[in-house]
């Protein structure tokens, strides 16, 4: 049996033989080097850091291109501070799953400390301990992995959440919010030297960076107002060759650790496979597991330097290729087509995408949409290949039976996805003088298919539970009046107010063409049971279009 705190310089056969690769750098010398001159921060201490920035870091000390690791600022839960990073020497195993069922285990040492950077009232030791860093001017990146939420100040109704008004009326000195802490960091930095430094969201969602930075001055521009900083420092964050907010594109499935996982390890000798769950609700261990397939696109703009990313497999390029990476993926090669299999795996009965890609005409309606209709109008950028990153997700990522990812989960807020999803390749159809909107046949048939989630009803005629949308009890009252059994009910007047909706496709698809034919398969579908399945099926045999 193997122990992660094992010595795994000198005990690299125990190890070995739980099939996990080791380092070969000695943690305890980059830990003093990194604490002696640190270069790299991360916020957010979960999974996909572990999974993903933690082995960007090893590989750059593997390589000997660093000799400092990386310092992880926890944002939410001290559990994982102490009940993992602590316990586990800061080391994590990380276990790569593959749609095959193999796996690669490979622990990493690249962590040199694991801060709990929470409310600074319950936490005076580990801001100060945060502040000494932000001092440093060797440091060159902040890197962020909070969620997409990790950035809002503000409810739905524009007003600042409670601990974030709390923190501009009192000021930088005990920060609540986790944006607070952080402008309060840089508030030390500016006052010790202004050394410049890069702010690095890679959390998953478009134009990441510019929302970090809009975060940052709303905090630092209502301090000004209330007299606690001058506009000196407002000056600093602005300036692009101060304090830089690159833009990212981010892709990789890191999802909590798995039971079966934590079994294959401990049959294979590993002792410390039990997983936390901790009273905050976060699920994690010394092992994460990840699939095979990993991007990280990120803007080069490091005023201050930056650790040798591209050696690692990071892409650096510029602003508008960031962007188009991200244009790719969220509107051709990715989500377009998880959210097809989320709508389908839910009326369907479906709970798991594996599953879902052992159904032919699923995966069939999947390359229909990227293949044929995505690719054509999608902008290359050139830095990744998007047939072979549709290949590769096809072929790697959503078999593999070891992601536990559920159709229902990712069918959460589609009403505020599907302007993404399929407005931006239905536009790209509009604007383009040879091509017509009206020769799509299957974005419109996903579409169509939603019309039929949305009353709430399977393709068994069973009620199911819908996944959480802000809209869905609204869009529900307009088509709950539908039955099954009458495929020649008239569809017009319930649906038209949703298929016209510019809140919800950024378009008018009656306007471009396709409302009518969205109407015609909605239609088809309320013939009776089997209806969805059916349908999926004709389509198909009639208007699928070979693939290249």
């Amino acid at each position: 049996m193997v122990k992660i705190t094992d010595n795994y310089l000198q005990n690299k056969a125990a190890f070995d033989s739980s099939n996990i690769k080791v380092p070969t750098y000695d943690q305890a010398e980059m830990t003093k080097e990194t604490l002696a001159s640190p270069h790299w921060v991360h916020f957010g201490g979960g999974n996909l850091f572990r999974a993903f920035h933690a082995a960007i870091a090893d590989q750059l000390l593997e390589s000997g291109e660093s000799k400092t690791g990386v310092i992880v600022a926890e944002t939410y839960d001290d559990a994982v501070v102490r009940d993992i990073y602590g316990k586990y020497n800061n080391r994590v195993v990380r276990v790569i799953t593959k749609a095959d069922g193999s796996q690669d285990r490979e622990l990493f040492a690249s962590v040199a400390d694991a801060i709990f950077a929470g409310p600074v009232g319950e936490n005076t030791t580990s801001f100060d301990r945060l502040k000494e860093i932000f001092k440093q001017a060797s440091l060159q990146v902040v890197s962020f992995s909070i969620t997409e939420k990790g950035y809002h100040l503000k409810n739905s109704a524009g007003e600042f959440f409670p601990p974030v008004a709390a923190d501009l009326q009192n000021g930088p000195a005990e920060p609540q919010n986790n944006m607070s802490l952080l402008v309060s960091l840089l508030l030390t930095r500016f006052e010790n030297g202004a050394v410049p430094l890069t702010l690095m969201s890679t959390d998953n969602f478009s134009q990441n960076g510019d929302r970090l930075k809009n975060s940052v001055l709303t905090i630092a521009k209502q301090w000004l107002a209330n007299g606690f900083v001058k506009q000196d420092f407002i000056d600093y964050l602005s300036d692009r060759n101060k304090v830089a907010f690159p833009l990212s594109m981010i892709d990789r499935i890191t999802p909590n650790p798995s039971e079966t996982i934590a079994t294959d390890l401990k049959n294979d000798g590993f002792e410390d496979a039990t997983i936390l769950h901790s009273e905050k609700h976060t699920n994690i261990a010394a092992f994460t597991n990840t699939e095979e397939a990993h991007y990280l696109v990120v803007e080069d703009d490091f005023p201050n330097g930056r650790p040798a990313f591209e050696k690692a497999g990071v892409i650096l390029t510029d602003r508008d290729t960031v962007n188009d990476a991200d244009e790719m993926k969220v509107t051709t090669c990715l989500n377009p087509l998880h959210t097809a299999l989320a709508i389908y795996g839910s009326v369907l009965d479906y709970h798991s995408i594996a599953d879902e890609m052992q159904n032919d005409d699923l995966v069939a309606l999947i390359k229909q949409i990227g293949y044929v209709e995505g690719l054509p109008v999608v902008k290359d950028p050139k830095v990744i290949n998007p047939q072979a990153f549709i290949n590769e997700l096809l072929t790697k990522r959503l078999p593999n039976p070891y992601t536990p990812d559920t159709p229902q989960r990712i069918a959460s807020d589609t009403s505020q996805k599907l302007g993404v999803r399929y407005g931006v390749t239905i536009q790209h159809y509009v604007d383009d003088n040879n091509r017509d909107p009206k020769t799509l046949n299957f974005i419109p048939l996903v579409i169509a298919t939603w019309l039929r989630y949305l009353m709430g009803v399977n393709d068994k005629g069973e009620t199911f539970e819908p996944s959480p949308d802000p809209m869905f009890d609204e869009l529900h009252a307009q088509v709950a009046g539908f039955k099954l059994g009458d495929a020649s009910v008239a569809v017009h007047d319930g649906v038209k107010g949703i298929l016209s909706s510019e809140t919800i496709f950024n378009m008018d698809l009656y306007k471009v063409g396709l409302g009518e034919k969205v109407e015609t398969y909605f239609k088809q579908m309320l013939a009776g049971n089997g209806a969805i399945a059916q349908v999926l099926h004709d389509t198909l045999v009639q208007k699928a279009k070979p693939v290249k």
